[in-house]
């Protein structure tokens, strides 16, 4: 099993959220499909075989986030961390220039798709934009050296705001997007 991968999605998620509205020690759950974790571990588990494979994952984080819990239902996972977990993050990994930038332009109220993709452009000559249609999001934007990251970022304009979800490239393709 592949913790490495699943640890750094959790820190990366918290590192974004930290960018977002600051940093704060606290309880932190993420939500995940089974699928989704499956992908990110590696594997191929049921349900009770992911809680189970959770346990083992919280024992292999534990130093670093502390004592994860892992709930289940429907194949839909909480992941629940600690405080220790954001207080890891806030103390250890500083954000990517990229992720700042990206956060505080989207964050603008009037922000165009044209100042989005002047920051993906100052940081990568390899990026991917394309229009898409029937999938919930205008635009698909992407690194495609997975330089400075590998996520692919879904934007959307809803009057005068700019509304962003963010996939790893193994979600992005089974979502059918």
């Amino acid at each position: 099993m592949n913790f490495k991968k699943l640890e750094n999605n959790l820190l990366d998620m918290i590192q974004e959220q930290q960018v977002k509205i600051g940093y704060m020690s606290g309880v932190t759950r993420f939500y995940y499909p089974l699928q989704s974790l499956n992908r990110l571990l590696g594997t191929e588990l049921s349900e009770s075989e992911m809680l189970h494979a959770m346990e083992k994952f919280s024992d292999y984080a534990c130093e670093r986030l502390g004592k994860i819990k892992a709930s289940s239902k429907n194949e839909r996972f909480c992941i629940t961390l600690p405080p220790q977990a954001s207080d890891y993050v806030h103390e250890n990994r500083k954000p990517s220039e990229f992720l700042v930038r990206f956060i505080n332009t989207v964050a603008r109220h009037g922000c165009t798709l044209d100042e989005v993709m002047e920051v993906f452009h100052a940081y990568s000559k390899h990026v991917h934009m394309e229009k898409t249609t029937g999938t919930g999001f205008d635009y698909l934007v992407y690194f495609e050296d997975g330089i400075p990251d590998d996520y692919r970022y879904c934007l959307s304009l809803e009057g005068e705001h700019m509304i962003y979800h963010k996939f790893t490239p193994e979600d992005y393709e089974d979502f059918g997007f």
